[in-house]
């Protein structure tokens, strides 16, 4: 199975400061976004989200607040016709030395202990943050960096300068 690993909040939805989480209700999603992931889909990948979630752990938001703005966008997506393999996030804080938190391996790991039909050299990591493009290092599969500059000249690391530039690449 092809998966798309896709880092959520400044990829798919807006993301925002920590300490401005707690006032979010409503997820906003980023231009494009949307019909990126259909296209992805369209190419025969399955999408499964990663994403730190440390705001949870480090007392920005509560554990019901995360799920209430990750609840609207799996129902925003679902009205898209545009079906989610699944989301892994990690709530830990940053200083809690957990296996799971990017750019560590746990979250793809556990996807593929979920999903072991997963064939990691067909899948891609994409994100906006360099967290998200050193796992895909870490993991020895095709990443894609939204907007976070040209520092990785490495092979299979890719620069996006908006989410609808991976189109070009998959």
């Amino acid at each position: 199975m092809k998966i798309a690993f896709f880092d959520r909040d400044g990829n798919i939805i807006e993301d925002y400061p920590d300490h401005e989480w707690n006032g979010i209700e409503n997820p906003i999603f980023i231009e494009g976004s949307i019909n990126t992931l259909k296209e992805v889909i369209k190419k025969g990948y399955k999408i499964i989200i990663v994403t730190n979630q440390y705001i949870i752990n480090e007392g920005y938001i509560t554990i019901e607040q995360y799920h209430h703005i990750n609840n609207q966008m799996i129902n925003e997506l679902k009205a898209q016709e545009i079906e989610l393999l699944d989301i892994f996030y990690c709530p830990h804080g940053k200083d809690e030395g957990c296996t799971c938190i990017k750019p560590k391996t746990g979250m793809i790991m556990e996807a593929i202990s979920t999903y072991p039909e997963i064939k990691l050299e067909e899948c891609f990591m994409v994100g906006d943050s360099i967290v998200d493009v050193e796992l895909a290092i870490n993991m020895g599969i095709k990443g894609f960096g939204v907007g976070i500059g040209s520092n990785y000249k490495q092979r299979n690391i890719y620069q996006l300068n908006t989410i609808k530039d991976l189109l070009t690449y998959i």
